[in-house]
């Protein structure tokens, strides 16, 4: 059984969370302001944290810095607030997806489930086999082990981001809307699309010498993205067909 930890220190909206959650076979527990959440979350780390943002003690987008720094904890988090930029705030310390309040419980349900689901996806995968890491010149992603480096060294990815690269290393070359990544990556045919320009600009610090001057991934003007492997990466490949 997965668990769900939900911080909101309003107690309908958490009473009302947890139980939609309890029913769809979720294990939850709940905490009412930022300490508390830190503190649970430390203790016995849920799988995944649905976050309010503005929480008393500590808010929400700290409590999201925290907990993240134990690992790549997925987080979807829940704001009163329809202004563009708190939204952008809380994908760029980390979080996976926001909903906006006030929120259907059962489409917050659907987005838990589909952020687990994405965790889990690749466990069936064993290390090891040819089905296992994906290169492009610095970069190597093993999606059965959750594992991405670059120049041998880990790369610290959010559950999203390893899944875009992911997607990336598999589609190289391809243009691709934001709208086909919203589905393919995130499988939702629904959402704010500036959730996916966030998660690329993100992915692009941590991947590209000069993430300015992007040189794996490319905007492609008008569609979306393209990955863009390494001249090298192609010769390589060009030589293992031969």
């Amino acid at each position: 059984m997965k668990r769900v930890l939900v911080v909101d220190d309003d107690p309908t909206v958490s009473e009302v969370v947890a139980g939609y959650l309890d029913r769809a076979g979720f294990a939850v527990e709940v905490a009412d302001d930022g300490p508390t959440a830190v503190a649970q979350a430390a203790a016995r780390p849920p799988d995944l944290v649905v976050l309010d943002l503005m929480l008393p003690g500590i808010d929400g987008l700290e409590v999201c810095r925290r907990i993240r720094t134990a690992g790549p904890l997925p987080v979807i988090m829940l704001t009163a607030r329809g202004d563009e930029e708190d939204r952008i705030l809380g994908l760029e310390v980390g979080a996976d997806d926001y909903v906006t309040k006030p929120f259907s419980p059962r489409e917050l349900v659907l987005r838990v489930e589909s952020v687990l689901r994405r965790t889990g996806a690749s466990t069936a995968l064993r290390p090891g086999t040819k089905e296992s890491w994906l290169r492009a010149g610095s970069l190597a992603l093993d999606p059965a082990t959750r594992r991405a480096t670059r120049d041998d060294r880990e790369l610290t990815l959010t559950l999203r981001e390893f899944d875009l690269l992911e997607f990336f290393l598999r589609n190289p070359g391809h243009a691709t809307s934001r709208e086909q990544l919203m589905e393919r990556v995130w499988g939702w045919d629904f959402g704010d699309l500036s959730t996916v320009t966030v998660h690329v600009r993100r992915l692009r610090e941590k991947v590209e010498e000069d993430p300015a001057s992007p040189r794996l991934i490319s905007t492609v003007w008008g569609v979306g993205y393209r990955f863009d492997p390494p001249p090298q990466s192609r010769e390589d490949e060009a030589g293992h067909d031969r």
